[in-house]
Formats: C-alpha cells, sequence, structure tokens
C-alpha cells in the first residue's frame, strides 16, 4: 500500500473527530424517531457520541430552522402527555423539563396550560383509584398520609394534596355510610 493511500475505503483527513454534520442531523434525526426531545438532550447526546461543539451547533441550528426542534412545541407535548397520562403536577414537570434543558420562559408556558381546577381534578381521579387500593380498616391518618405524599412524590404542592384528599375521603365515607343504611 502507498503512503497516504486510503485505509479501508475511508479518508480520514476530512472527517472531523466525531463525524460531519450531515452524520451528526442523521443522529439526531434517529432520536427524533423515538419521540421529541429537546435541544439539550439531542446536544447531550450527540456530546456523548464524539462530536464537536461546533458540528453540534452546526446540526441542530439545522435542525431547528426547518421546525424539527422547537423546545417550546416540546415542552407543550410533554407537559400535557405527563399531567394526562403520568398524573404528574406542576411542580414535578417543571422539575422533569428543567432537566431536559428547557429554557425557563418555554418551561412556564407549557405549564400555563394546565389550569388549578386542571390539576386539582387530576388528583382527585388518583385519589378515587389509590382508595380502592388501601385496606378499608386503615387508621384515617395512615390513610391521609399515604395519599397525601402520593400526590407529593407526583409533583402535586402540599395545599392541593391535602384539600383533595380530605374532601375525597370525606366523600368516600359518605358513600359507604350510604350504603350500610340501606
Amino acid at each position: 500500500m502507498a503512503a497516504g493511500s486510503e485505509r479501508g475505503g475511508r479518508s480520514t483527513e476530512l472527517t472531523p473527530p466525531g463525524g460531519t454534520v450531515e452524520q451528526a442531523k442523521e443522529a439526531c434525526l434517529r432520536l427524533l424517531a423515538v419521540r421529541a426531545r429537546s435541544r439539550a438532550e439531542l446536544a447531550q447526546r450527540l456530546a456523548t457520541k464524539g462530536y464537536s461543539t461546533e458540528i453540534t451547533d452546526r446540526a441542530l441550528d439545522r435542525l431547528t430552522e426547518v421546525g424539527l426542534i422547537n423546545d417550546a412545541a416540546f415542552a407543550e407535548e410533554w407537559v400535557h402527555a405527563r399531567h394526562t397520562f403520568s398524573g404528574k403536577g406542576k411542580q414535578a414537570l417543571a422539575q422533569e423539563l428543567r432537566r431536559k434543558g428547557v429554557a425557563q420562559s418555554d418551561a412556564e408556558a407549557a405549564l400555563d396550560a394546565i389550569s388549578s381546577d386542571d390539576e386539582e381534578s387530576r388528583a382527585r381521579e388518583l385519589v378515587r383509584r389509590k382508595l380502592r387500593s388501601i385496606p378499608s380498616g386503615l387508621d384515617r391518618e395512615k390513610t391521609i398520609r399515604r395519599l397525601v405524599g402520593m400526590l407529593a412524590r407526583r409533583g402535586y404542592n402540599q395545599s392541593t394534596a391535602f384539600t383533595v384528599v380530605k374532601t375525597e375521603l370525606a366523600q368516600a365515607e359518605f358513600d359507604t355510610s350510604d350504603l350500610e343504611q340501606d
């Protein structure tokens, strides 16, 4: 083999460390095909794959230009899905968006879509579902602690959690005492 010839059919002289802008865009498209991601998530994944900051920025800028990366839309979608299907409260959602690198302004706009009534309604559904699995003879205070703890872990503020739990417990007790009189 002559000096300076290519090995294995590839020249390494022109390929930057980690890859080219096109390769970075392809890697992002593969990731976006699985689920929506924030710009920061994609940048982090490209960094772990060895792409330089310059290549990463150019690839992400191009994908942003064509509308494939939009942190505001990502935040709205994330908040809607996680609140509706996972029952997450605003506090947990805000924390998740911060971890995903979404700007505070984009996160706040998405979180504003959840009204206090929406959050309270979702908390009521979660408490009702959990009440079905709590033993009927369990001490009232223990039941309250379990239910409030469950809501707190899902990101509901303490005030909402206590209000919803006390209301739902009163309703559940009313419903069972109603049945006992029949």
